[in-house]
Order: C-alpha cells, then sequence, then structure tokens
C-alpha cells in the first residue's frame, strides 16, 4: 500500500484508513503496510507503480495530481499507460486555513490582499507547484478577480510540513484538504476560512464553515480519491481489489471513517472510474490552461 505523500498527508491518511478497515472487517486476512513515497509531486509514487507493471501486491491511493503531474510536465507517466484503475473511494474537499492570530478573517480579506498585491502572501499545500493543493487555490483566487496569478507566492510541503510551516509563521495560508487540518482546527491552533465545496460540510467541525460560495466565489473545487494498481495488473487481482473494496466501502466502519474526517462516499468500480479518469483529466487540462502564465513566484 503506497501513499504518494509523507505521514499526515491526504494520501497518507487515506490509504491507512483503507488498511485498517480492510482489516478491521476481516476483508483482509493478511497485513497491509502502508509505505510512503512523497517526491515531486507524487512523480515518485507513480514512477515506482510504473516499475511493478504486471505485479498484483501493490496499491496506491491517487486523487487529481495523478493527472496533473503529467498535463503540467512534471513526469511522462501517466494512468492511462502506467496504472490499472481499481476504484474510486471517495471525495474530500480543500480548504484555506489561517493561524487563529491572522488578521485575515475570511477568504474575502486574503483574496483582496492579493487583489492589491499578488505577491503580498505566501500560500503553502501539501502538494508540488501546479498540483493540487496549489491548482485549487489558484482557481479560487481566479474566481475571486485576482489578476497576476503566476505571481501569487506557493510553496509545497509534500513531507507533510504544510502545516507546521502555517503555525510557525513561514506561510499566511494553508491549502489543504478539509481533513488534513481538523485537529489544529478543534485546538483551536487555526481559523479554516472556506472550504470548496458547493455546499457545506457534514462533519462536526467543518459544518461551521462556508464555502466559497457562500462567500460570493462562485467556484467548486473537489478532490476524488482511489486506488490503483500497476499498469496490466492481473485480472483476478484487479477482480479481487474491486470486489473486496466495493464490500468495503458498504461497511460501517468505513462509512463512520468517511464521516469522522468529511468525507464524502463515492465508490466507482474499475470501469466506471476510468471513464471517470478521462473526463477530468480533461478538465484538468483547460483548467490548467486558464489559471497557468509564467513560472509561478517561489519563497
Amino acid at each position: 500500500m503506497i501513499a504518494p505523500a509523507g505521514p499526515g498527508s491526504g494520501f497518507d491518511l487515506t490509504i491507512r484508513a483503507v488498511s485498517q478497515c480492510l482489516i478491521g472487517t476481516s476483508l483482509v486476512l493478511v497485513p497491509l503496510p502502508v509505505t510512503n513515497k512523497p517526491g515531486k509531486g507524487g512523480s515518485a509514487a507513480l514512477e515506482y507503480l510504473a516499475g511493478k507493471r504486471g505485479e498484483d501486491n501493490v496499491l496506491s491511493i491517487f486523487s487529481p495530481p495523478i493527472c496533473l503531474i503529467h498535463l503540467n510536465g512534471t513526469t511522462s507517466y501517466n494512468y492511462r499507460e502506467n496504472t490499472t484503475p481499481v476504484a474510486k473511494l471517495l471525495v474530500d474537499y480543500g480548504c484555506f486555513a489561517v493561524r487563529s492570530d491572522s488578521p485575515y478573517r475570511s477568504i474575502l480579506d486574503v483574496m483582496e490582499a492579493l487583489k492589491k498585491d499578488p505577491g503580498s502572501l505566501k500560500i503553502g499545500g501539501t502538494s508540488s507547484v501546479w498540483s493540487m493543493d496549489h491548482v485549487q487555490f489558484l482557481e479560487v483566487a481566479r474566481a475571486a478577480g485576482v489578476t497576476g496569478l503566476d505571481q501569487i507566492v506557493y510553496e509545497g510541503y509534500e513531507n507533510g510540513g504544510a502545516v507546521s510551516s502555517l503555525m510557525g509563521g513561514r506561510i499566511d495560508v494553508l491549502s489543504a484538504g478539509a481533513s488534513d487540518v481538523m485537529g489544529l482546527m478543534e485546538s483551536g491552533d487555526l481559523r479554516v476560512l472556506a472550504v470548496t465545496a458547493d455546499k457545506r460540510l457534514e462533519n462536526r467541525l467543518m459544518a461551521e464553515i462556508p464555502t466559497c460560495m457562500e462567500e460570493g466565489i462562485d467556484v467548486e473545487f473537489s478532490n476524488w480519491r482511489g486506488l490503483f494498481g500497476p499498469a496490466d495488473m492481473p485480472d483476478y487481482a484487479l477482480d479481487y481489489w474491486e470486489t473486496t473494496l466495493r464490500e468495503m466501502a458498504e461497511t460501517e466502519m468505513w462509512k463512520d471513517t468517511c464521516s469522522r474526517y468529511g468525507w464524502k462516499e463515492d465508490f466507482q468500480g474499475h470501469e466506471e472510474f476510468e471513464k471517470f479518469l478521462d473526463e477530468m483529466n480533461e478538465d484538468y487540462r483547460e483548467l490548467l490552461e486558464e489559471v497557468r502564465g509564467l513560472e509561478p513566484a517561489v519563497p
């Protein structure tokens, strides 16, 4: 079981939750150890998976970056030629957070500052430049009327240091998945300004947070997550994992896990997932063409 980012990331959290549910519900009776392979926006994990072509004993979690890192030129590897999509599991949503002592009280405050000077704030996320957390922030900024998107300073923390960088004052705004920030939100150490869902999340904590749409920014951005095997994964292995994950998605343990982290259950089997990926890949291509300017600013 491969997580394409460091401990504490959304990737890490999700695949460990999958492993725990499969073992905890006795759907799988052998250990399912998780290995973290961060680097290059998820390319390190994708390249590792590509090297396992035809094998039946490795699965990796991926989300939009599996498309974005190919479209943005980070890697020549792609989901079509170098993986076997097994199943889509859930949808997470992005959020934007600041320290509890930040002067920014709403996402509109952040956007107004960027409209005056796109380079005035440092944005951080758990993904690399031009990947998930960067692109979701740019999409919201674009929808809010911010210009000079290439001047927005962004730094990616693939090894799990984004939250600590926010708390340490090295960045001003964190762009991440909602599940990434729940612990510090509950403790009161940070304030979540908005989520990228089309309606408020049902999770107890996140239900208090407005959507970007509620704040007058007409945009939604979802972060789906699914499991992938190597290219040419044997049919027996694909059938086994698709069936087993479908059964897991119906368990109370998985439903409770999704509720706890604010994830929306959204299971799709292999064929449906492949069609979904093709559609989303084209959407991401168009999105990058809209928001991508010159090389992005760096701290």
